[in-house]
């Protein structure tokens, strides 16, 4: 701030010249200095001096540096003194020097010990002061740096601090004040009040004069298709606002790239000298359409040339999607990576447990179609197929040995390669045993040995199965139990349609409805129970079926037959019994009666 003793609303008068001392005129012979007396004398010596008065502006050279104070000449009657500080910089350094010529300000005349107190700051403030008034009057501009944020807008120091309102900073609404800070700038001053130490700045119209004459120029050779160069000016999300000398052009951000851009500021910041072609120029709107992928050719034009199937690519993860991953092989050119071709071995249910946006990843180019501007790619084609390599590795019959991975209710996963389960079926578990789930009998984590029974290439399946590994009991059971052998057995298990019978340790036979009694029964359940012993006829043995059918009936049709033939068998010999018996007591009678006659 100006002192308050300087605050007069008046331009600073220029210092009164020093006066010329005449030379006196007299029609007598001119006399020596020493006829002139010592009035005479003492007025010429006070005429020699400067008229200077308190609060006036004057040149002076420094003539002593001393602890305190800067003795300076200004042709005063004696010389002037300046407070040392006035003379230290920000580091405390003393910048005052013998024969150094500066301006002051006259502060006080001689005082009482006939000092002339003089300063050298309020000098400065003084012609500042008027600068500030001759830049106002003649409409000129004036240099200033931004010092600091005040309210409603910026702080500069022009010599003295001035008002800078925010809508006056820029052409457009500047989002960021604090970067401004410490730059220097030209501006105008729109008003000026010596007496209120009050000015207000602008640096908003000397820009708009500025893009006036720049935009004269540009409209005369503006025109659909010509490159030209610009400057950014603002970043928004859909694109960017190029200045090509006093008119704007959107950049959009679809004409940004060939590739992929998820935001201007991925490729541009506020500042950068760019090259751009225009795309349209409506001349009555004073609206340009710009283009910078426009400057090259599309590269999907020459995508198949360069991208033939089979071809080797690196590329880096743009995006990831439910079904995979696109991956940019050069600027503009993205292909896709599906799940299924990820990996030979794993099960891929999402990309990103296998890749992540921004990895760098290898892949084969499996087809191209530069039309629809698509490319299929596959990871997994990078390594050599590892089902190509495991029939020879493990032919059918090998007997491997490996660690349950997975337990479903279909079977057991067993590891065998590095990404490669075999499967055990659960009907390939065991050759007798019945089994409702394979957790019956295994855990997850045992290790088990099994046959390999079939490898499908294609549909990437590795069968197993460890019943294998014994003998099939069933190539003994239609001898041990032959049709119309009769065998007895325990009921495990009672539907609707008969009766499971196990005649032995993992072999059942079943007796169907029909064949329970002679009676027509329509089921069996109520009448017989899980645990029941029946005896029952062997009336079908199937060893490809594994299946084995059982009468009831039938075993008691031969009880029966057995008993009646039992029967008619005791009923015959009684008969012939009686008739000796008969016959021997007929002979005895007739032997008694010859008895008696003799």
């Amino acid at each position: 701030m100006v002192d308050s003793d300087l605050n007069k609303d008046q331009t600073t008068e220029t210092s009164a010249p020093a006066e010329t001392i005449p030379t006196p005129v007299t029609s007598q012979a001119p006399q020596d200095d020493d006829d002139l007396d010592q009035e005479e004398l003492a007025l010429l010596y006070e005429q020699s001096f400067r008229t200077i008065q308190e609060g006036e502006v004057a040149r002076g050279t420094i003539v002593a540096v001393e602890n305190d104070y800067v003795v300076v000449d200004i042709g005063y009657k004696s010389e002037g003194q300046i407070d040392i500080n006035e003379f230290k910089d920000a580091d405390g350094i003393i910048r005052a020097e013998v024969g150094q010529e500066i301006d002051v300000l006259l502060e006080r005349a001689e005082d009482d010990e006939g000092t002339i107190i003089l300063s050298k700051e309020k000098a400065a403030k003084i012609k500042v002061w008027d600068e500030i008034s001759r830049v106002y009057n003649e409409d000129g501009m004036i240099t200033g740096a931004i010092v600091g944020r005040v309210k409603g807008g910026m702080s500069v120091d022009i010599g003295v601090p001035a008002f800078l309102p925010g809508s006056q900073v820029d052409l457009r609404p500047v989002r960021n004040l604090d970067a401004l800070i410490g730059q220097t700038f030209d501006f105008k001053i729109l008003k000026f009040n010596k007496k209120r130490s009050n000015i207000v700045l602008s640096r908003r119209v000397l820009l708009e004069k500025e893009r006036e004459f720049k935009k004269r120029d540009t409209l005369k050779v503006l025109e659909d298709g010509r490159v030209m160069k610009g400057q950014v000016k603002n970043l928004t999300d859909y694109g960017v606002f190029v200045d090509l000398g006093g008119i704007d052009g959107l950049l959009h951000i679809t004409d940004m790239s060939w590739g992929r851009v998820g935001h201007p500021s991925e490729l541009f910041k506020i500042g950068d000298e760019i090259e751009v072609k225009v795309l349209h120029f409506d001349r009555d709107r004073e609206r340009v359409s710009l283009g910078l992928k426009q400057l090259k050719d599309d590269p999907w034009s020459a995508a198949a040339e360069r991208f033939p199937v089979g071809t080797r690519v690196s590329g880096k993860v743009v995006s990831l999607a439910d079904y995979g991953a696109f991956v940019e092989v050069e600027e503009g050119v993205e292909g896709l990576i599906h799940v299924s071709e990820m990996s030979w071995t794993r099960k891929v249910r999402h990309p990103s447990k296998i890749v992540n946006v921004g990895d760098t990843v290898e892949a084969v180019v499996l087809s191209i179609n530069p039309e629809a501007k698509r490319i299929s790619l596959g990871m997994k084609q990078v390594e050599p197929n590892p089902w190509d390599l495991i029939a020879e590795k493990y032919p059918v019959g090998t007997v491997i040995e490996g660690r349950i991975k997975n337990i479903t209710d279909f079977g057991l996963f067993i590891g065998i390669d590095e990404g490669i389960d075999g499967l055990v079926h659960i009907s390939d578990i065991s050759w007798t045993k019945r089994l409702k789930h394979p957790g019956e009998l295994y855990k997850k984590g045992d290790e088990v040995k099994a046959v390999v029974l079939n490898i499908d290439r294609e549909n990437e399946r590795f069968s197993l199965g460890i019943k294998q590994l014994e003998n099939d009991p069933w190539d003994e059971i239609p001898n041990k139990f032959r049709v119309g052998t009769k065998v007895g057995g325990v009921i495990t298990n009672v539907t609707d349609f008969g009766l499971f019978v196990e005649l032995e340790e993992g072999v059942e036979g079943l007796v169907h409805v029909s064949e329970i009694s002679q009676d027509k029964i329509k089921t069996p359940v109520g009448m017989f129970n899980v645990g029941d012993t029946i005896s029952a006829k062997v009336v079908s043995v199937s060893k490809r079926e594994r299946k084995i059918g059982l009468s009831m009936r039938r075993a008691d049709e031969e009880d029966d037959r057995a008993s009646y033939s039992e029967y008619m068998n005791s009923a015959q010999a009684a008969t012939s019994n009686l008739g000796e018996l008969l016959k021997s007591g007929l002979a005895q009678k007739e032997a008694e009666a010859e008895e008696d006659e003799a």
